[in-house]
């Protein structure tokens, strides 16, 4: 039986659903554009209502039982892989489906279906007492802000790229060029900011009054909580700690981050769609800011937060978080795999025949000359055929600076994969130094 407390609080949200699509349709009737569409919406409204009042006399809907059993055991395949994999690729291929049809899918009617989807999905998934304690965690609550957020900033990013990118196929100014009004700082500018200070200090009195801080125990070495997680904007980078070493995942990557878009204007050679939104002039820098920051980085922050339970295992959403979970996962190094598998070599005997040093470093170096030919001979195979054309317009420093940056933010999906498929731990393992890659 569902708790009398979340059905008052599933009633007052499909209530506020209900009055957000007869805005909706209102708005749409009021425009004279669309009256089916308004029709549409009204109906939609009366659908998350029927909720709203079944939920306020307790008589709601609940999530099926085959639905979270199906989700849980989907997720444990592939030795319990299943979940990371299946999370990733969909959020990869969601992505890319949203680049190539994005004039379907940034018309407003569209756009606002799958919001009003997720909102039902949402809804219906408070119901599961596990999705419950999850979401509702202090720390947890304002990661669905995040993602409603990205997603409607980057609805809007898109759907003013596709409007200039028309408006320019017919000759006509960017909308940007049309509204080129200027304002005075002192007092337009400074009056909006002042109003926009103060709702927001207003909301966060109210969020800190209503939302108590999650503070725990003293901080002690006897006991440490599990799963120990960082802030929810760091947890990309805990994510990037089961595929990295710490320096690779917590030093290299993320300054090569920072580098990167600090480098970005320097060595963009693309002077069209400065100041305007467009994707047809600018489709490469883009798709390559988008897929790392919206696929790397937040798809990264949502799977720690909800899909990282104790001892960093995978849980489905709806699934227990089981701290005695125990996932045996038979991880394997490039040189096991090629001087073992391969030649039946055993490892302890480099350091007998080579010595301490030179030992590890020839027992390595099928890992260390694969790195070497993806950092060293992969940007000139690229200058010399699909890159061809940005290699003759950016020259060889800015070409191999761009070549570089992705290369690295291509590194964190090559190791998840490779991970994913050959249980591959390091594609060189030195800890002799403490050098693993």
């Amino acid at each position: 039986m569902l708790d009398k407390g979340i059905q008052n609080a599933l009633a007052v949200y499909y209530l506020l659903v209900a009055l957000l699509n007869l805005g909706f349709a209102l708005w749409w009737y009021k425009a004279g554009k669309n009256s089916l569409a308004a029709l549409v919406w009204t109906v939609v409204s009366g659908v998350f209502l029927v909720h709203a009042l079944l939920y306020l006399t307790h008589a709601g809907p609940i999530l099926p039982i085959g639905m979270r059993t199906f989700t849980t055991w989907i997720m444990g395949l592939y030795g319990g892989q299943m979940g990371p994999i299946l999370y990733v690729s969909l959020s990869v291929l969601g992505f890319v489906i949203l680049l190539i049809f994005r004039r379907f899918f940034v018309q407003p009617n569209i756009a606002w279906a799958v919001l009003q989807l997720s909102l039902l999905a949402a809804g219906w998934a408070m119901t599961d007492e596990e999705f419950q304690k999850i979401l509702l965690k202090p720390d947890n609550v304002p990661i669905p802000m995040l993602i409603y957020s990205v997603g409607f900033f980057t609805w809007v990013a898109l759907y003013r790229a596709v409007q200039n990118d028309d408006r320019i196929r017919r000759g006509e100014p960017v909308l940007e060029k049309i509204d080129d009004e200027k304002v005075l700082v002192w007092p337009d500018l400074v009056y909006t900011e002042l109003i926009c200070m103060i709702i927001a200090v207003f909301a966060l009195i109210i969020w800190a009054v209503v939302l108590k801080a999650p503070l725990e125990q003293p901080a002690t070495s006897a006991k440490a909580p599990n799963p120990s997680k960082a802030p929810w904007y760091f947890l990309g980078l805990q994510e990037m700690l089961v595929y990295y070493d710490p320096w690779m995942a917590g030093v290299v990557l993320p300054t090569m981050i920072i580098i990167g878009l600090i480098a970005i204007p320097y060595i963009d050679f693309n002077r069209q769609g400065n100041g305007y939104f467009s994707f047809t002039e600018r489709w490469f820098a883009v798709s390559i800011f988008m897929f790392g920051f919206v696929v790397l980085w937040v798809t990264l922050i949502v799977l720690g937060t909800f899909l990282r339970g104790p001892n960093w295992n995978f849980f489905g959403p709806f699934e227990y978080w089981d701290p005695h979970k125990v996932l045996p996962l038979n991880n394997v190094n490039l040189s096991e795999m090629f001087w073992l598998n391969m030649f039946h070599m055993p490892l302890e005997d480099f350091k007998v025949r080579f010595g301490n040093f030179f030992g590890p470093i020839i027992r390595e170096l099928p890992g260390i000359i694969l790195v070497l030919l993806y950092l060293f001979a992969l940007p000139p195979l690229l200058a010399r055929t699909v890159m061809r054309g940005f290699f003759l317009r950016m020259g060889f420093v800015r070409f191999i600076i761009l070549v570089t940056l992705i290369q690295f933010m291509a590194a964190l999906p090559i190791k998840m994969v490779l991970r994913w498929i050959l249980n591959l731990k390091y594609i060189v393992a030195i800890p002799e130094i403490f050098f693993n890659i």
